[in-house]
C-alpha cells in the first residue's frame, strides 16, 4: 500500500495520506487449498477523485476491461499487452499528454513511459506461479519469444493462453519523474510525447487496476469481479469511511 504508487512495488510506509493523494493497494489471501490471489486497487485519499485522477483512471479502467473481453482459450497475452498499450496511447493523446499516429508510436514504444511493465502473470499456488523455473520457460515458448524492446521486455507471460489458466491482469498508468526526466532530456519519441504538458504530472502518483481471470474456451471468468472498481462505487466506499 502506498501513496507513491508510480514507484512499483514500493516499500516505504513512511508517508502521510493527505487530501488530493492516490493511495494504491496491491494485495491479496491465501485461500484453504493455498491458492494465491493478487489484486490491486486505487483509491483517492479524500475519497473524490479530481477531474484528472478520474480521467486517467477511466483510461486505465478502459484498458483493463477491454483485455478481459478478449481473453480466451487460443489468445496469445502479448497481443492483449499491445492491445491494453494501444488504448493507453490513444487515452493519453485525448488530454494533450501524447500525439502522432498510435500505431507508431505503439511499435516505438513511447507508451512505456506511462506504461513500463507487463500487463499479468501466471497465478496459482504462488503469486507469480512456477516463476521459479524461470519467467521465460512458463510465460513463453518456442513460438513465443520475450520482446527486448523498454516496457513489453517486463512482460511475464506472453505466449498463448490455454483453456484453465489463472492469470492477472493489471495495467497501469504511471507518472516517474525521474524517468519523464530521463527521457525529456534526451527528447526520446518526442514525435508522440508531450513533455511541456507532463511537467504538471510529476507529482501525479500512479494508478493500477488488477483482476484475477480464469480462461476459459469461450472467453474468461473474472474471480474477483466482486471487489469494486468503477468510480463511483470507489467514492462511495471511500467517502463514507472518511465521514
Amino acid at each position: 500500500m502506498t501513496v507513491n504508487g508510480e514507484i512499483l512495488h514500493n516499500h516505504s510506509h513512511k508517508n502521510i495520506l493527505k487530501d488530493g493523494k492516490l493511495l494504491l493497494h496491491d494485495g491479496g489471501a491465501e485461500s484453504k487449498l493455498h491458492y494465491a490471489t493478487d489484486i490491486t486497487r486505487t483509491f483517492p485519499v479524500s475519497g473524490k477523485f479530481t477531474s484528472i485522477q478520474k480521467t486517467i483512471y477511466e483510461i486505465v479502467l478502459n484498458m483493463q476491461e477491454t483485455v478481459i473481453g478478449k481473453i480466451s482459450s487460443g489468445v496469445k497475452y502479448k497481443d492483449m499487452h499491445l492491445l491494453a498499450s494501444k488504448i493507453c496511447i490513444e487515452g493519453l493523446k485525448s488530454v494533450g499528454l501524447m500525439k502522432g499516429n498510435a500505431e507508431d508510436a505503439l511499435q516505438a514504444g513511447a507508451h512505456a513511459l506511462f506504461f513500463p511493465h507487463g500487463l499479468g502473470h501466471m497465478l496459482g499456488l504462488d503469486v507469480h506461479d512456477m516463476e521459479a523455473l524461470g519467467e521465460d520457460n512458463i510465460g513463453y515458448n518456442s513460438e513465443e519469444k520475450r520482446d527486448s524492446q523498454f516496457g513489453i521486455s517486463y512482460l511475464r507471460l506472453g505466449k498463448e493462453l490455454d483453456c484453465g489458466n489463472v492469470l492477472t491482469v493489471e495495467p497501469g498508468i504511471y507518472f516517474i519523474p525521474t524517468l519523464i526526466d530521463q527521457w525529456g532530456q534526451k527528447e526520446k519519441h518526442r514525435e508522440f510525447i508531450n513533455y511541456a504538458s507532463l511537467e504538471s504530472f510529476k507529482k501525479f502518483g500512479g494508478i493500477r487496476i488488477e483482476d484475477n481471470i480464469l480462461v476459459t474456451n469461450n472467453g474468461c471468468i473474472n474471480l474477483s469481479v466482486s471487489i469494486p472498481k468503477s468510480i463511483s462505487e470507489i467514492e462511495q466506499i471511500v467517502g463514507s469511511g472518511s465521514n
